[in-house]
């Protein structure tokens, strides 16, 4: 018997869904999805199936399409595929292979969604994929959101077998004899989310044999907690953030006073694209030098005398790489530049290297297209040239100088033409203790 009842009730607990919803479900051919389909069925909601072929696994990802294909004829709901290369676009987007059929999978899902009608799209995800991705978020670094790993809902997604965990729903496929096809990758090592699985889990079930329930209490727990923080922000951004003439300006008393400071001040840029990393910076900066700039992908934040002004980029589709204090390469487009320091004066010619001196940079430093208003003071000169000027000056071609990349400093100055010229405001002196090398490949 499928546990029909309790899966209503977790949808309604929940509010994933009204009866009145149509619901794209996402269907690999595993004993979750499948076990899922089965449900809706059952529980006569209004439903579609759709399933992605990555053309990963040769004859066995054939083999699931057909299987999902057959399983949608059987269940007589509307069924929809898709072929992707996964590989290609991985290599495409410098990705990892699992992240990039994410992408490709989110994004078609919620274009079949939008084109057919379907209110939500339903994910067969269960408690142990709820445990495995809070500990990969603890591994790699997180804060209150990735506590909480999955959701039940969250904006067009729904999850509504998190009631039930991995060996429930084994017990229940077999139970019920349901047909399902085995994904091979699944038993693999080489990804991360396997490891956790296969070797981690084990050991601490161990530990607490009642790990899903413990997890699914703390889950609970940290969800609730963000959406305290959440509201502190809310109510934070109104006395914060002032919007004086278009323009929204911060305290720099006020974010002082901030405690703790970092946390709240990376919730209140984080809409606006700035990274934990940048907001440290920023952080690092306050009382320094009036000028000095920070990026996100669409906003630029400006220190001035007491306020920090912030402001959408000159060009918010602009391709945009950041270098921060740590870092060793960095790449925009089809340039990969390389930095490494030296701490005795030195300096060689060559157009492909830049040898600046590191106590004058302001991290994090920018790697951009050259834009309308750009000016540098070229290496050997004493006064300031327009890099349009520069382009013109040096016959360069309009094709090929939209794709130098120019290395902004943190106070917004152009520090280096990459390939070309440095400036000569950052050049290595006598007096240089300590010198950057920016190696453009």
């Amino acid at each position: 018997m499928l546990p029909i009842q309790n899966f209503k009730d977790f949808i309604s607990h929940n509010a994933l869904f009204t009866a009145n919803d149509k619901i794209l479900l996402a269907v690999s051919g595993g004993k979750d999805s499948v076990l899922m389909a089965h449900l809706f069925k059952l529980a006569g909601f209004d439903f579609g199936i759709a399933h992605c072929n990555f053309s990963l696994r040769a004859d066995e990802s054939q083999r699931d399409e057909s299987f999902v294909r057959m399983l949608a004829g059987a269940l007589e709901v509307p069924f929809y595929v898709t072929h992707f290369n996964t590989k290609e676009y991985a290599s495409k987007q410098r990705i990892s292979t699992q992240m990039a059929a994410r992408d490709l999978r989110y994004n078609w899902f919620e274009e079949i969604r939008e084109a057919n009608d379907y209110s939500f799209v339903a994910l067969a995800q269960h408690q142990d994929d709820a445990i495995e991705t809070v500990l990969l978020n603890l591994t790699r670094g997180t804060g209150i959101a990735g506590l909480h790993g999955i959701l039940p809902k969250r904006d067009k997604l729904i999850r509504p077998l998190l009631f039930l965990s991995r060996e429930q729903i084994n017990k229940i496929i077999s139970n019920n004899n349901i047909d399902f096809v085995e994904d091979s990758s699944n038993l693999s090592t080489d990804y991360a989310r396997n490891k956790v699985r296969l070797k981690v889990i084990p050991h601490l079930k161990e530990i607490n044999p009642n790990l899903e329930l413990t997890f699914a209490q703390n889950i609970q727990r940290f969800a609730e907690t963000e959406l305290v923080l959440q509201n502190a922000v809310s109510e934070l951004k109104r006395e914060v953030l002032i919007e004086r003439k278009g323009i929204v300006h911060l305290s720099i008393d006020k974010i002082k006073a901030l405690k703790p400071q970092r946390l709240l001040m990376f919730e209140l840029l984080k809409p606006f694209g700035f990274s934990e990393l940048v907001v440290v910076e920023l952080l690092q900066a306050l009382g320094k030098q009036s000028g000095t700039s920070f990026y996100s992908n669409t906003h630029r934040i400006t220190i001035d005398r007491d306020d920090l002004i912030l402001s959408p980029a000159k060009d918010e589709h602009q391709e945009i790489a950041f270098i921060h204090v740590n870092d060793k390469n960095v790449t925009l487009r089809n340039h990969e530049i390389f930095m490494s320091f030296n701490d005795k004066p030195y300096f060689e010619k060559n157009t492909h290297k830049a040898f600046i001196d590191a106590d004058k940079l302001l991290y994090p430093l920018v790697v951009r297209a050259w834009q309308s208003g750009d000016k540098f003071i070229p290496l050997g000169m004493k006064t300031y040239k327009k890099l349009s000027d520069f382009f013109i000056d040096e016959k360069v071609p309009l094709v090929e100088k939209n794709n130098i990349p120019v290395l902004i400093n943190g106070n917004g100055e152009v520090i280096w033409l990459g390939g070309m010229r440095q400036d000569n405001r950052y050049k290595v002196t006598s007096t240089t203790k300590r010198v950057a090398i920016f190696n453009l490949k």
